[in-house]
């Protein structure tokens, strides 16, 4: 069994368990991120619009085809007819497959030379066409190494980016009867060309894909960096093309738009090396091209995933995705790879497929900045989460935390008990920098367990008496309600008494709501949407009924009760307005403290001198988030310049429950961020959510990192003046 056609748990430990998978994914990323971030600097300089606005209007295009698809197909269809194509539309894989062979057959061809097609891949025709006598070449040299290895692509634009050279070398050897050197790349391209060129003199079919299908002329468009595309379809006697029916636009103008934005996205060029346009058949040959739905109705009709299929296949949504960099796309994905893998294989596969492979993702949002059609894929990823739980995919230590987590008195009462036992650990010297000194599992043992501190963030602010105002402020006499948020008030209580230092500092009163407990982002994020609701229930009721604006120094929440507490009320109009009631009152502590007049610059200019850097949560950063900036923040207020920190927007593995359900991704991910940290040479790490400093903390404790990980509410805090 192939390393990409095992089951999900065998890919899995065989992805973590190569250690030669992450660091070169790792120099991928970089370097496409570098390359293609300066190739849409001069695009926007180029056309005097922003990426934001390019992605938009194609983005618009895409979706107004796909409103009057069946218009589009039929003016397809009687351009490419008229130019002497053949067009079929069909419905599923199978159908697909049978209308290949038959053809095939009827022409008594038993030979097919193939490039540039995923969907072929989707309705796996390689071992469909094998069953019935009908050998499919791969030509393309990516798709060739992968066939002769028997795997999958990794990857939607570089389907081999996983294999090393010394692998290459070895299976190319076998396949032409030589030797080869791992460092003479240029000699294994110059043979396996060499290999390939009997396959398209003696094939009866060639078979494509396309980028885009134009419906004004019935042409298709096919980007390539390689030659062998044009080969295929010009030599042999029948050219089939496979393709969605998303992969419609209406015309050359819009064609010409998607190759501003393609190739930038895909490999970060200004242009592919070959952009082939084909118009029906040539004189005497024959050209048939296959429409397929499998799926891309259903998708369509589904509200939140619909705007998936405006996907061009650029794969970017892989190229900046942490758990990819550590586990690779044959365990990031079923056949479509990297965040849109975990959308569309639920449609086009089933959500078997999709269950293990989504709950890598860390919703950490990176995936969708890059997106040239700006498809929302992290919520999409979540709705496919919830599909998951609902089938039956959830670990059952997953359901019953949640159902814990669900029950603030019982929640509440199990972390007093942990607290309590964090205290006998401290007296009998089982707690080091704020942390458990326990034995842990193998696979676990990258990270240490955080002691409990005894008192509750909510506890901490009502025990002292408040501070007084720094400067005459507009929240003067004001009130602001603290939502503590569930994790920070347990394991980071001083966070909670600091955001309630700084609001006090900022003129405003403090007031606590009884009872108060969690948003329900636990629950959403795993799927969970009725045990999200009732905790989104719980917290609604305990915030609403006044007009103060809420603040908590956890954006997370935030964006959890802005976001996602529409979608888990939008078929329950009376709760979807009292939700929107509260989450219009909702504040991140950073977004309060720039309010106007709030902390004057310089103001904490006072306190003892640090060395220190941030890392800005993931999520709110690549919302592109004001209050994201907390270095900004910080400079601002206490006149000292944060230290440089590569990577500062990029995840630092916490991804809720994901680090538990997957350590090995959450451990990848956070070595990437503690290099980057040790990297700039910091004394203190601040950051801005209650999860990422738990996160980062514990992991720097259990690596024997020497920097301190604080909340930057906490870094602020302490340099406030005491009261008299």
């Amino acid at each position: 069994m192939s390393a990409s056609t095992a089951p999900f748990k065998v890919r899995y430990q065989r992805s973590v368990g190569d250690p030669d998978l992450k660091p070169r994914l790792l120099a991928f990323q970089r370097s496409w991120r570098e390359s293609r971030d300066a190739q849409v600097r001069r695009l926007e300089q180029r056309t005097e619009q922003s990426f934001h606005e390019l992605r938009r209007d194609f983005a618009a295009v895409k979706d107004s085809t796909l409103e009057r698809i069946d218009d589009y197909i039929a003016e397809f269809r009687a351009n490419a007819e008229a130019a002497g194509a053949t067009v079929v539309e069909l419905s599923t894989a199978e159908e697909a497959v049978s209308y290949i062979a038959a053809i095939c057959q009827s022409r008594g061809i038993d030979l097919v030379v193939k490039s540039k097609s995923m969907v072929s891949e989707e309705i796996e025709l390689n071992h469909e066409l094998e069953q019935q006598g009908i050998t499919a070449i791969e030509t393309d040299l990516g798709e060739w190494l992968l066939q002769l290895a028997e795997e999958r692509p990794s990857h939607l634009v570089m389907p081999a980016i996983h294999q090393k050279r010394q692998y290459v070398a070895e299976i190319l050897g076998e396949e032409l009867g030589r030797e080869f050197d791992p460092d003479d790349i240029p000699a294994m391209v110059a043979s396996a060309r060499d290999g390939l060129r009997r396959h398209y003199l003696s094939a009866g079919a060639g078979l494509t894909g396309a980028n885009a299908l134009i419906a004004e002329t019935g042409s298709i468009m096919v980007v390539t960096n390689e030659g062998n595309m044009r080969l295929a379809t010009s030599l042999p006697e029948v050219h089939f093309v496979t393709a969605g029916i998303e992969k419609l636009i209406p015309t050359w103008a819009d064609a010409e738009r998607q190759l501003q934005l393609l190739p930038r996205s895909a490999t970060a060029q200004t242009l592919s090396t070959y952009t082939t346009c084909i118009t029906g058949a040539q004189p005497g040959k024959e050209m048939h091209i296959i429409l397929l739905d499998n799926g891309r109705r259903a998708m369509r009709e589904t509200d939140t995933i619909g705007d998936a299929l405006r996907c061009i296949r650029c794969g970017a949504c892989a190229n900046v995705c942490p758990p990819y960099q550590i586990v690779g796309g044959h365990t990031f994905g079923h056949i479509y790879t990297g965040a849109i893998g975990l959308v569309n294989t639920t449609f086009h596969h089933g959500v078997d497929h999709a269950a293990g492979p989504q709950g890598l993702c860390v919703s950490c949002g990176a995936c969708q900045t890059v997106c040239p059609v700006d498809i929302p894929l992290p919520m999409q990823i979540l709705e496919v989460r919830q599909r998951a739980h609902e089938s039956g995919h959830a670990p059952l230590w997953e359901r019953i935390a949640l159902r814990l987590w669900a029950k603030p008195r019982l929640f509440h009462h199990l972390m007093g008990l942990a607290a309590a036992g964090s205290g006998i650990g401290r007296l009998v010297g089982l707690v080091r920098r704020d942390h458990l000194r326990l034995p842990l599992p193998r696979r676990l043992r990258w990270r240490s367990v955080p002691a409990l501190p005894l008192r509750s963030g909510q506890t901490l602010v009502k025990s002292r008496p408040p501070l007084q105002p720094l400067t005459e402020t507009p929240s003067a006499g004001r009130t602001v309600e603290l939502f503590a948020q569930c994790l920070a008030d347990r394991l980071l209580p001083t966070a909670v008494d600091s955001a309630a230092k700084l609001i006090e500092a900022g003129g405003a009163s403090i007031n606590l709501p009884d009872s108060q407990h969690c948003c329900g982002l636990p629950a959403f994020d795993a799927g969970d949407w009725d045990t999200a609701r009732r905790m989104a229930k719980h917290t609604i009721e305990t915030l609403e009924g006044s007009e103060h604006q809420i603040v908590t120094p956890a954006p997370s929440c935030v964006i959890s009760m802005q976001d996602h507490w529409p979608c888990l009320f939008q078929d329950d109009p009376e709760w979807r307005s009292r939700a929107a009631a509260v989450s219009r009152r909702v504040h991140d502590l950073a977004d309060w403290l720039e309010g106007p007049g709030r902390l004057p610059d310089g103001c904490l200019s006072n306190g003892d001198s640090h060395a220190w850097t941030a890392h800005r949560f993931c999520q709110a950063s690549n919302r592109n988030d004001a209050r994201a900036r907390i270095d900004q923040l910080v400079e601002r207020l206490t006149g000292e310049t944060a230290r440089p920190l590569e990577e500062p927007d990029v995840c630092c593995g916490f991804g809720g429950l994901t680090s538990l359900a997957a350590p090995e991704v959450g451990s990848g991910i956070l070595e990437r961020k503690l290099a980057c940290v040790a990297e700039s040479g910091c004394d203190t790490l601040i950051t801005n959510n209650p999860g990422c400093v738990i996160h980062l903390r514990a992991g720097a404790n259990a690596s024997g990192a020497r920097h301190h990980t604080l909340h930057y509410a906490d870094f602020l805090a302490a340099r406030l003046p005491k009261n008299p």
